[in-house]
């Protein structure tokens, strides 16, 4: 097992295959895909009150029972739609987080009608490039930022819900809008590389 690199210090990732993997192919790599932006949001929606880890065991299940997160087919969802998902055992079923992802397809749509693209809109915060942060400790890592704070006003203002800091924080530190890989991960090297170019 000495051979296993050196990882940042999640709870319960050591020995998760999923949870590692999850770690060392996509935690904090920019993300510039607008709708992986969005779903990313939504399942971090999904996630409040509860471990990522559970969400992430759930996500193939979320993928098919929203469809690929396809935000055309999630705006039209109507009563059928919402009593299929509140009926569907591998998801989150909650009636607030089902009727926030709906919602959040529309106005994603809405945006884009408006030639705002959500991509766009996400790292405007940061200027299009990352927040390279150095952590050496795992305890030095912020729940949330003033940062993350206007974001999540940003994201509110527009009418989506379940995206208070702590949530929009974590979703920042997920799609590489900040690296928060601790400077001791074999990952915050290469993370940090990925960063170097600004969008556009």
């Amino acid at each position: 097992m000495d051979s296993s690199p050196t990882r940042c210090a999640w709870r319960g990732m050591a020995g998760d295959a999923l949870y590692e993997a999850y770690h060392d192919e996509e935690w904090g790599a920019p993300e510039r895909d607008p709708r992986a932006l969005w779903e990313k949001l939504v399942l971090d929606g999904f996630q409040a009150g509860l471990s990522w880890i559970t969400i992430l065991r759930k996500r193939e299940a979320f993928r098919a029972a929203f469809e690929g997160f396809d935000p055309e087919r999630v705006a039209r969802y109507g009563e059928a739609e919402r009593a299929r998902l509140m009926a569907d055992p591998g998801i989150i079923r909650s009636n607030a987080k089902i009727d926030a992802a709906i919602d959040s397809a529309r106005i994603y749509l809405a945006m884009r009608e408006r030639g705002e693209d959500f991509s766009a809109f996400c790292w405007s915060f940061v200027d299009g490039r990352p927040v390279q942060n150095a952590w050496t400790l795992d305890s030095g890592i912020p729940a949330q930022t003033p940062l993350a704070l206007e974001v999540s006003k940003a994201l509110k203002a527009k009418g989506f819900k379940f995206v208070g800091p702590v949530i929009v924080y974590a979703w920042m530190q997920a799609v590489g809008l900040v690296n928060d890989h601790l400077t001791s991960c074999f990952r915050y090297e290469p993370v940090t590389a990925m960063g170097g170019h600004a969008h556009g």
